[in-house]
């Protein structure tokens, strides 16, 4: 049989991607058996939108997914693994918000996952900026040499792998590094050449240079034993 694959997606202040989230996961083919939103407090249209978008599902009778809402403290690893603790299905894909998977990436997942007990899809910045299609290029290539994948390449895993770990560390920022560092230590990880297409908002906000800059210095300062709570603060700044 086919394995199933869950879909947690940790939310906050989303409400401008949400419509865009929906209709990619429900254009998918095969779709998958379950998605599971975790807001993390959003203070916009969030929850309110997803609300009236499962609603509307469960009127028409109609769900190719099975929709589902929770809310938790903020924190990505907390909102993950609050949403993961509710996943039925074989596989767990932890999708960003702000991120948008493949027509097929379901049936890559499970393919993939019949090889290796994990894995992650290459991905690519939707802007047409030169510097920042490099940039897709070096995560990829970085990613695929180190064997650590960053959370908005799609991280999958097998359920039972990430139970057995005990989930996402409980961190407040590295915390895709961390379980990355675990995972390598079990398995290779499956690199899908297939891209899911991120936002690039924060390199057009914050400036390209000044955003490479940054990201590799607080990797760099991470690797050399610096807090997570301390980078948190200085990446949010």
């Amino acid at each position: 049989m086919t394995a199933t694959v869950s879909i947690i997606i940790p939310v906050l202040n989303e409400a401008d991607n949400l419509p865009h989230l929906f209709a990619n996961i429900d254009s998918l083919n095969p779709t998958p058996q379950q998605a599971i939103l975790v807001d993390g407090g959003s203070n916009d249209d969030s929850i309110g939108i997803i609300q009236s978008f499962i609603k509307e599902l469960t009127l028409d009778n109609y769900r190719k997914v099975d929709w589902q809402m929770i809310e938790s403290k903020a924190g990505r690893a907390q909102q993950m693994n609050s949403g993961a603790a509710l996943a039925t299905g074989d596989i767990l894909l932890f999708l960003h918000a702000d991120t948008q998977l493949p027509t097929q990436a379901i049936a890559e997942v499970t393919t993939a996952i019949k090889h290796s007990e994990w894995g992650r899809f290459d991905v690519q910045l939707n802007s047409r900026q030169p510097m920042l299609w490099l940039v897709s290029r070096m995560i990829n290539w970085r990613s695929r040499l180190s064997r650590i994948a960053t959370g908005d390449q799609a991280i999958f895993i097998k359920r039972k792998l990430f139970e057995q770990i005990g989930g996402y560390p409980k961190q407040s920022l590295m915390e895709d590094v961390e379980l990355c560092k675990q995972l390598k230590g079990v398995a290779k990880p499956a690199c899908l050449k297939s891209k899911v297409i991120t936002s690039a908002r924060r390199w057009q906000q914050y400036g390209t240079w000044r955003t490479i800059v940054l990201m590799w210095h607080l990797r760099f300062d991470y690797w050399c034993g610096v807090s997570a709570d301390n980078i948190r603060a200085r990446y949010y700044k």
